[in-house]
C-alpha cells in the first residue's frame, strides 16, 4: 500500500480508536495509551500523526462533523428537492446511525463539556452549531419571511440539538432517537403550518 494511503488508513484507525476509548473510559481517562491499546499501533504513532492526544481529539471531532456534512450532502446533492423536503433531510442527518451510536454519542457529550475549557474544541462546535443553523435558514427563508425564517432556523436547530441530547442521555437511547427525529420533523412541519394560518388570517 502507498505511504500517503497507509497514513490516511491508520489515522482513521487511530479516530476509530479514540470513538471507542473515549466509549469505555470517558474523556478524561482517554489517554493515547488507551488509545494506541485499541488501535493496536505504539504510542509514538499518535504524536507523530497528530502531535500528541489533544491533536487526535480534536481530529476526531472533526471526523464526527465531516460526517455530519456528508450526510446531508448524500441526500441531497443533485436532486430537485424542495425547501421542507431538505429541511427534513437534515433532521435525518443529525440522527444517522453513526450520530446516536453510542461511541459517537459519548463522544459528543465529552467533547460539548470540554469544549467550555478548550478553545480548539470551541471553535469547531462553533463551526457545528453556525452550519446547522445556516442550512436551516437557507431553506426557511423560501417559505417564510425573513424574520420569521430566522426565528424558525433558531428553534429548529435548539429542538435538534435538545431531542439528540435527551435521547443520548436516556436509559432507552435507541428508542428516543428514533421518537426524536419524529418529533422535530413534526415541530417544523407545524412551524410552516402556523404561519400559513396566521398569513390567511391577515
Amino acid at each position: 500500500m502507498p505511504r500517503p494511503v497507509m497514513k490516511n488508513v491508520r489515522k482513521q484507525q487511530l479516530i476509530e480508536a479514540t470513538l471507542m476509548s473515549v466509549e469505555r473510559f470517558g474523556l478524561n481517562k482517554t489517554t493515547i495509551n488507551t488509545i494506541s491499546g485499541i488501535a493496536g499501533m505504539s504510542s509514538g504513532i499518535i504524536s507523530h500523526y497528530f502531535g500528541g492526544k489533544q491533536g487526535l481529539i480534536q481530529a476526531t471531532q472533526k471526523f464526527l462533523l465531516e460526517e455530519l456534512k456528508q450526510s446531508l450532502l448524500a441526500r441531497t446533492s443533485g436532486k430537485t428537492l424542495t425547501p421542507m423536503a431538505r429541511i427534513l433531510m437534515i433532521v435525518e442527518a443529525n440522527f444517522t446511525d453513526l450520530q446516536r451510536s453510542n461511541a459517537a454519542a459519548k463522544t459528543w457529550l465529552s467533547f460539548w463539556s470540554q469544549a467550555m475549557h478548550d478553545p480548539g474544541l470551541a471553535r469547531l462546535q462553533h463551526i457545528n452549531s453556525q452550519r446547522l443553523y445556516s442550512n436551516l435558514l437557507f431553506s426557511f427563508k423560501q417559505l417564510l419571511p425573513n424574520m420569521a425564517a430566522i426565528n424558525a432556523a433558531k428553534q429548529t436547530a435548539a429542538i435538534i440539538d435538545g431531542f439528540w441530547l435527551r435521547s443520548a442521555l436516556s436509559q432507552n437511547p435507541t428508542e428516543e432517537f428514533k421518537q426524536a427525529q419524529t418529533l422535530s420533523k413534526a415541530f417544523i412541519k407545524a412551524v410552516i403550518v402556523q404561519h400559513g394560518e396566521i398569513e390567511c388570517q391577515r
